[in-house]
């Protein structure tokens, strides 16, 4: 669930910062963090560079939302086969 909402957080960072990119002149300079420095790029390829984080960023939350459902479909079928077996009075397997 946390690397969920932390990439969906990414992903409107990412959207907020491509909105300012484009409003840029393509004359103007821009600069991207690189750890604790800022460097000096163009708007294409930092428009780029956004667009295919935004990308993985959504591949990763699809991975990852499959991932809980599958997860919560097996705690139902485990809940269930817990519930037929307190109900018919067996024991679980050891």
């Amino acid at each position: 669930m946390a690397q969920k909402q932390q990439l969906e957080m990414e992903q409107i960072e990412s959207d907020r910062a491509l909105e300012e990119l484009k409003k840029v002149a393509d004359s103007d300079p821009v600069y991207k963090h690189a750890g604790s420095l800022l460097i000096k790029s163009t708007k294409a390829v930092l428009i780029a560079e956004l667009e295919e984080k935004k990308e993985l960023a959504n591949t990763r939350v699809t991975v990852l939302a499959k991932q809980e459902a599958r997860i919560k479909e097996s705690i139902k079928e485990q809940e269930i086969k817990i519930n037929e077996m307190m109900h018919s009075g067996q024991k679980p397997p050891s």
